[in-house]
């Protein structure tokens, strides 16, 4: 395994670490090296692009949600047999939870991993100014190793050479390349249909152009010297060691309408005891038979309501499950697939499963985002009454119960704008808007598998 690590931060979002770094896997994969991808914080979409240039699974790294130790072993079971591993930063470099600390940042995440930062600045409009900037990120933590930057949107060759001088006289770190503003290589915009578009290989002479260009105008050789550091110091147990055998089977909803899961999530199941069984409930595919549970993670059901709605046989089948007592945990996506209906931006209305008395509308504008604190209701079997997890919301969506009575609740969880009562909780049903990492609270593992046996037992 290669000591190899590059974290590719920006000062802001907007700044191009995207393209940035795109582009140099894209270039790393073109001059023979294995490639593994991660990203910084909750997304989903950014490490779909990884996996497409890479062809490994992009895992997220995120030090608000796993504990150090944790996060740390994420990224080496990630690294196995890759030459060099490319960590995507979010938002700006220092940005994470709260304005007053690195906890959740990138610069934090940089610190846990050992890994040296790549520093993307947007340099359009200016000069012996980036070398400011830099200094200033320089400044700020004597913590982090900010070891080179990239000049993005730059003029010119005239350009970088003005921006390469300032940066390097002030701040003593090399600037190894730039992309010019003139390329026309921005990233396509990141609509809902991104995903299906990169399985069905649409993006593949863009990303292996945009590979191109870096290696015109990023010194590669450079770059992979900067990326050497230290090997990671891991615990002696593993969070992911199978240390049960397999006891129960799950069936996951996976395809291009529901692929929002963390990897994590997946292997910790199977390390508990769970037989993972995969369908498409948009290719028609019905919910397969001897199934202990059932898992519909996060995705774009408003891209595909049309044709999801006419897998009548599909909602038959999942429907009749639950309703026999499938202990069944459906998270954003999943969760408005069980609902009576999706009505999107064109106000046409799509019939779904019909589990959860509620109806969901789509929005032009963001619902809801930011990091949440989780609490199980009474009655939740995946989060018992009283144990907390550490999740994500983040949807354009709302959903309008059709209950005359308070809707039941599954989770009680703590974000930006304080508390707040989340999801759908019905007999062996736990459903809501929010992503939450196993990995944040293990026990959930524990139960599920539980809660499976006993359906198996009570149905054998």
């Amino acid at each position: 395994m290669s000591n190899r690590r590059l974290v590719i931060a920006g000062t802001g979002s907007n700044v191009g670490k995207t393209t940035v770094t795109i582009g140099i896997m894209s270039a790393l994969q073109q001059m023979g090296y294995i490639v593994q991808g991660f990203k910084c914080g909750p997304d989903y979409i950014d490490p779909s692009y990884h996996t497409a240039v890479t062809g490994r699974r992009s895992r997220n790294l995120d030090s608000w949600m796993l504990s150090s130790s944790v996060l740390k072993e994420v990224l080496h079971r990630g690294e196995e047999g890759a030459d060099i591993s490319i960590i995507e930063g979010v938002m700006g470099f220092y940005d994470g939870k709260d304005p007053t600390s690195n906890e959740g940042s990138t610069a934090e995440v940089s610190m846990l991993a050992d890994s040296p930062v790549i520093l993307v600045v947007d340099c359009s409009g200016m000069a012996r100014s980036a070398a400011a900037i830099v200094r200033g990120f320089q400044a700020l933590s004597n913590d982090v190793n900010i070891v080179g930057v990239i000049a993005n949107k730059v003029g010119g060759k005239g350009h970088f050479q003005l921006i390469k001088k300032a940066v390097e006289q002030e701040c003593n770190i090399p600037v190894i390349g730039y992309l010019n503003y003139a390329m026309n290589i921005e990233m396509p915009e990141r609509h809902l249909g991104l995903i299906p578009s990169i399985e069905r290989g649409e993006l593949d002479s863009f990303l292996t152009k945009l590979g191109e260009l870096v290696i015109e105008s990023v010194h590669m050789t450079q770059l992979y010297e900067l990326a050497e550091t230290t090997p990671l110091r891991l615990k002696d147990s593993s969070l992911f060691k199978q240390e049960k055998p397999t006891q129960v089977r799950i069936a996951v909803a996976r395809d291009k309408v529901f692929n929002f899961y963390y990897e994590e999530n997946l292997e910790l199941l199977k390390a508990y005891g769970a037989d993972l069984t995969y369908f498409s409930p948009l290719n028609g595919e019905l919910l397969p038979t001897n199934t202990d549970g059932l898992y519909i993670g996060g995705g774009f059901p408003e891209e595909y309501a049309a044709k999801l709605s006419e897998q009548t046989e599909v909602h038959l089948s999942i429907k009749r499950a639950i309703e026999k007592g499938l202990p069944t945990f459906a998270e954003c996506g999943g969760f408005m697939y069980l609902c009576e209906s999706i009505t999107t931006l064109d106000e046409k209305s799509h019939p779904m499963v019909g589990v959860i008395p509620g109806v969901v509308r789509m929005e032009t504008r963001l619902a809801a985002i930011g990091y949440r604190e989780i609490a199980g209701e009474k009655g939740n079997f995946l989060l018992r009454e009283g144990e907390t997890a550490k999740g994500h919301e983040f949807h354009y969506s709302t959903f309008h119960s059709m209950l005359k009575e308070e809707m039941p609740v599954a989770y009680e969880t703590i974000g930006m704008r304080g508390t707040q009562k989340e999801g759908y909780l019905h007999e062996n049903v736990v459903a809501g808007y929010t992503h939450i990492h196993f990995a944040s609270c293990t026990t959930i593992v524990e139960n599920w598998i539980t809660k499976c046996l006993e359906w198996r037992k009570s149905h054998v």
